[in-house]
């Protein structure tokens, strides 16, 4: 195996791990599991549109034609936002803005140069192509984000684990909503060309839901799901590379059988709800 070739790769999946484990986190707990689909295939609908327009979708415009559609799903998801069973419910919402995304990002990508692989770029991703340079940069973002999480995670967390209490205290749900949307977006956005929608999700919703069947102590759930989500991608990688497969695919297939090994592991244990550990 080329380590040269294999391990920018595994330095972009560690990279992304760390944040959209602990994202997915709060994505499971407010039980709006197809955000992260929809903020993904913003973003791409942002790039196509990016293309058509002329402009590089991995330019400095590009991304800002991506974030500008991020956005605007940001603010429609925190605006949405309920405070009990409304009569349509958030997820609704969320899985109309995926499906209409995803249905402009084909149109718009129709009538651009490479419309079909530009499709399959938004699904899978460029994993296998990315550069040193876009790591260092894809870091130096989440780690900004990540500051931005600390500074202000007893809001995030109180309205993802406690939203009761923090409607209580009167805070501004749908505005806070927002920036934990926006900030997510950004996350998305940087994602999204290197993996693709595909495994965004999967690095989101796969290790929470294994932390999950273990604990419901917030540090130890983020220090789990970052362990899940270090093996999927990393054991995925090491088949792809062994033997010759797509790398995207593969490492998506991988979080899932991850997924199942544990969930039998759990059943055959005997274990009922969240360990305390």
């Amino acid at each position: 195996m080329d380590l040269s070739l294999f391990l920018p790769p595994l330095a972009a999946c560690l990279i992304i791990v760390a944040i959209h484990s602990y994202l997915g986190l709060h994505v499971l707990a407010r039980e709006v599991i197809f955000v992260d689909l929809s903020l993904a295939q913003m973003a791409a609908l942002g790039s196509a549109v990016a293309v058509l327009a002329g402009t590089p979708g991995d330019s400095p415009l590009g991304f800002l034609y991506s974030l500008g559609f991020t956005t605007i799903a940001a603010a429609l998801f925190a605006l949405t936002r309920s405070s009990g069973k409304g009569r349509v419910p958030h997820e609704a919402i969320i899985g109309i803005v995926f499906v209409v995304a995803s249905a402009a990002a084909i149109l718009v990508a129709d009538r651009t140069p490479r419309g079909g692989e530009a499709i399959k770029d938004i699904l899978v991703g460029n994993l296998l192509w990315v550069t040193w340079p876009a790591i260092l940069r894809l870091a130096a973002v989440y780690l900004v984000i990540g500051a931005f999480h600390w500074v202000l995670r007893r809001r995030f967390l109180t309205i993802s684990f406690e939203p009761d209490k923090a409607q209580a205290e009167g805070w501004n749900l749908r505005l806070w909503d927002f920036w934990f949307y926006l900030s997510f977006g950004v996350v998305i956005t940087f994602s999204v060309p290197i993996v693709g929608v595909l495994l965004v999700f999967s690095f989101l919703v796969v290790p929470a839901a294994i932390a999950f069947q273990f604990t419901d102590r917030l540090g130890i759930l983020a220090v789990l799901a970052w362990i899940a989500g270090v093996v999927a991608s990393a054991s995925g990688l090491w088949v792809s590379f062994r033997f010759d497969l797509p790398t995207g695919p593969v490492v998506v297939c991988m979080f899932g059988l991850l997924l199942l090994v544990v969930s039998l592991v759990r059943r055959t244990a005997g274990a009922r709800g969240p360990a305390r550990l």
